[in-house]
């Protein structure tokens, strides 16, 4: 099927193929993000240093920017990245221990 842009969406169908192709390409970007996380992990010298949260805040703020910019519910896009940012430093942490 080919995918539509979501203005080009008429039925039901082609807005949730829209929406299905997009999760996987978000996935797919989470999984690079995660990779930085991995790489974090392994150049921090000390497992204290993984949690930052003057860089927390830094990174949510500038998604909240971002959304605003683009439009969007900046404060639900806070909510959001405030999840990820917490599952980034667990699975930081995560990586860290299996050092």
């Amino acid at each position: 099927m080919t995918i539509l842009s979501g203005p080009d969406c008429t039925t039901m169908t082609e807005v949730r193929a829209g929406v299905d192709a997009l999760d996987r390409e978000l996935v797919a970007l989470l999984a690079r993000r995660f990779a930085y996380m991995d790489a974090a992990a392994r150049i921090k010298p000390e497992r204290g240093h993984v949690r930052d949260e003057a860089r927390k805040t830094e990174v949510i703020e500038n998604a909240r920017a971002e959304a605003a910019r683009l439009g969007l519910p900046d404060a639900a896009i806070a909510d959001l990245w405030e999840g990820l940012v917490e599952a980034s430093i667990a699975y930081e942490l995560a990586a860290f221990d299996r050092r």
